[in-house]
């Protein structure tokens, strides 16, 4: 067995101890289902512009700059990988969409930790928490489904953070 795979199984053990809990389930299903292309980045860009009006063009960049990190991890990086997911159907526990494309990296988790990073520098540190919060909910609910191994999981996170360095300089000549 590989580093991987034990890791992977290990951190399988660790999320079934919780799968079945009456908190944990719907806050993980309801985190994937919210990731589902980018979705909650996309509702808090617009929850902030409408509280805010001023911010309406960052709001517009920061969709823009997901779309195409979405283009760069779903058509480009998983494409490198053909890695199958934990299950062929996934979890009966939890029903979620099922995508298509490799298990590796976990678009969910490189799409959290990239608006995490533009929402930083759009809002500034102090909010940061909050959004790297939402951004590892919404990563760790992808393994908690089981549509995806933990190691995605993390793999996911390093390519949205990664690519969150690159987005939010962008982010700043465009907007700010």
């Amino acid at each position: 067995m590989t580093a991987v795979e034990s890791f992977d199984r290990w951190g399988d053990e660790q999320l079934e101890r919780l799968r079945g809990n009456a908190i944990a389930d719907p806050v993980f299903k309801t985190a994937s289902y919210l990731g589902d292309f980018s979705g909650i980045w996309h509702l808090i860009g617009i929850g902030r512009a409408i509280i805010d009006p001023s911010v309406v063009r960052q709001s517009v960049a920061m969709s823009a700059l997901i779309g195409a990190e979405s283009l760069i991890v779903n058509q480009g990086i998983k494409r490198l990988f053909r890695r199958t997911r934990p299950t062929e159907s996934g979890d009966p526990r939890f029903p979620v969409r099922h995508p298509s494309t490799s298990s590796f990296p976990s678009g969910h988790a490189s799409a959290a930790f990239f608006a995490a990073s533009i929402l930083t520098t759009a809002t500034g540190r102090s909010l940061a928490p909050v959004w790297y919060s939402t951004a590892v909910i919404v990563a760790v609910s992808r393994a908690y489904v089981r549509i995806h191994h933990p190691s995605d999981v993390v793999g996911g996170a390093v390519v949205g953070a990664a690519l969150g360095v690159v987005g939010s300089r962008v982010f700043t000549t465009w907007v700010l």
